[in-house]
C-alpha cells in the first residue's frame, strides 16, 4: 500500500483529463484557445500536477485566483500565460512582473494605482456587463480607452464574465445575451476609436455549453474540464462526452458490531435498532466530505455495496453501515465521489445532495489530501 493511500486521498484520472481538453477544444471556435482555470487547486485536483500535464498536452494558458497561486505555478515550471482572476495589491506589482504573471484590472481606479508602481505589468481589462462583481462599467467607454495609453500598464486582453450562463430559462437567457451584446458594443467602439483590440474571452465553461457560437480567442473552462457539471439536472445546448478526473477515497479501517440499543458517533444521532456492522473511515469534513451528508444523506461504495453513512460525519473520521454486505475487510478501498458506474456518487449528485454544486465540493477537497494519479498514457509523465 502506496503511504499515500494509507487513510485518504485525491485520485486524479490524467486519461481523462486530456479526453476533456481534446473534446472541448472541438467544440470550440476555430482560432480560440483553452484557458484552463486552476484556480483553488485545479478544483482540488491539485493545481501544479493538472497544469502540468495540461502544459504536456499543449495547453499553454491559465487562470488562478491569487498572486500566490500563479507564483505557486510558475516556481513548478509552468510554461505559457497565467492570468490572475481576482485582486491584488498593487504594491505587488514587482512580483506580477518577476514571475510574468497578467493582472485583472478590476476598476479604473486600481489600474491608475498599479500604473504608479512603476513597474511595467501585462493586464487583462474586465469589464462589468451586468454581474455588478469587478471590472469597469461596459459604458465607460473612456476610462477603458485611457488604460491602453497608461506607461506601466500592458494590456494583454479584455474580457467579461456571464453571470447566469447555466440558466436555460428564457429571462436568463434574455440577460446573457444583453451581456454578450455589451461586451462586442464596446470593443467595437474600442476598435473604432483606433484602438487595436487585445485578446477577448468571453466564455467560462456554461458560456460554452450554452453560448458555443460566440467568436473569442479564450474561453476560460473551470468545472468542464474535470469532467462535470455543476448540478446533476444541469441541461446544456451542448452534451459533450466530458468524463469525470477526480474520485475521493479511503480505506476502512475498522470494523466494529454495534448492537441494538447502543448509539454511533457524536450526539448519539444514530442508535442501532438491531446488530449492525460499521465501518469506519478516516475521514471527515476536515477533507471536504460535507458534514451535511450525515445521518443517511451521504452513501459510500465499498467493494460492490453502496453503505450509507451513519451518525454525524467528524472532521477526521465518518462511519457507514456495512451490516448488509459481504465480504468487507479492514483495508479495502471506500469511494465517497467519483465512483464509474454510480451515477450516485458522481461529484454533481453528491454536492446536490449536501445542498450545493460540483464546484464547492471539489475545491474543499485539497487542503490536506495527497493526489495521485492514475492514467494508461503514457504519453504525459508524472511532475514530480
Amino acid at each position: 500500500m502506496e503511504r499515500k493511500t494509507e487513510r485518504a486521498w485525491i485520485e486524479v484520472n490524467t486519461g481523462n483529463l486530456c479526453h476533456n481538453v481534446e473534446t472541448l477544444k472541438k467544440a470550440m471556435q476555430p482560432g480560440c484557445e483553452l484557458m484552463a482555470v486552476v484556480k483553488a487547486q485545479a478544483y482540488g485536483h491539485g493545481a501544479v500536477l493538472t497544469a502540468s500535464y495540461l502544459n504536456q498536452m499543449g495547453v499553454s494558458a491559465f487562470a488562478v485566483a491569487t498572486v500566490e497561486e500563479g507564483i505557486a505555478l510558475r516556481e513548478a515550471g509552468i510554461r505559457g500565460e497565467i492570468l490572475i482572476l481576482g485582486y491584488t495589491d498593487v504594491r505587488r506589482a514587482e512580483e506580477l512582473k518577476e514571475y510574468d504573471l497578467m493582472q485583472t484590472l478590476i476598476s479604473y481606479e486600481y489600474a491608475d494605482a498599479l500604473n504608479q508602481q512603476g513597474v511595467t505589468v501585462k493586464a487583462h481589462i474586465k469589464i462589468d456587463t451586468g454581474m455588478h462583481r469587478l471590472g469597469i462599467a461596459c459604458g465607460e467607454l473612456s476610462a477603458v480607452r485611457k488604460l491602453f495609453f497608461m506607461e506601466n500598464i500592458r494590456v494583454c486582453g479584455m474580457f467579461t464574465h456571464l453571470c447566469c450562463s447555466d440558466s436555460r430559462q428564457p429571462d436568463d437567457m434574455a440577460f446573457t445575451r444583453g451581456q454578450i451584446e455589451k461586451f462586442y458594443s464596446l470593443a467595437d467602439a474600442l476598435r473604432d476609436s483606433g484602438i487595436i483590440l487585445p485578446k477577448l474571452h468571453i466564455q467560462s465553461s456554461y458560456g460554452l455549453l450554452n453560448y458555443p457560437d460566440l467568436v473569442c480567442d479564450y474561453v476560460r473552462v473551470g468545472i468542464a474540464l474535470y469532467g462535470v457539471l455543476s448540478a446533476p439536472n444541469d441541461d446544456t445546448v451542448l452534451k459533450p462526452d466530458l468524463r469525470p478526473v477526480l474520485s475521493l477515497k479511503s480505506r476502512v479501517v475498522l470494523i466494529r458490531e454495534v448492537r441494538a440499543g447502543e448509539s454511533v458517533g457524536y450526539g448519539r444521532s444514530f442508535t442501532a435498532g438491531h446488530t449492525a456492522r460499521i465501518a469506519i473511515l478516516p475521514i471527515g469534513y476536515g477533507d471536504g466530505f460535507p458534514r451535511s451528508l450525515s445521518e443517511g444523506k451521504g452513501r459510500v461504495l465499498i467493494r460492490q455495496y453502496v453503505a450509507p453513512v451513519v451518525g454525524r460525519i467528524c472532521m477526521d473520521q465518518l462511519a457507514v453501515d456495512i451490516t448488509d454486505a459481504e465480504g468487507i475487510t479492514v483495508g479495502d478501498t471506500a469511494t465517497l465521489v467519483g465512483a464509474e458506474g454510480y451515477d450516485e456518487l458522481s461529484a454533481p449528485a453528491v454536492a446536490d445532495h449536501s445542498d450545493s454544486i460540483s464546484n464547492e465540493l471539489l475545491c474543499r477537497m485539497g487542503a490536506r489530501l495527497p493526489v495521485i494519479t492514475r492514467s494508461e498514457d503514457r504519453r504525459f509523465h508524472t511532475p514530480e
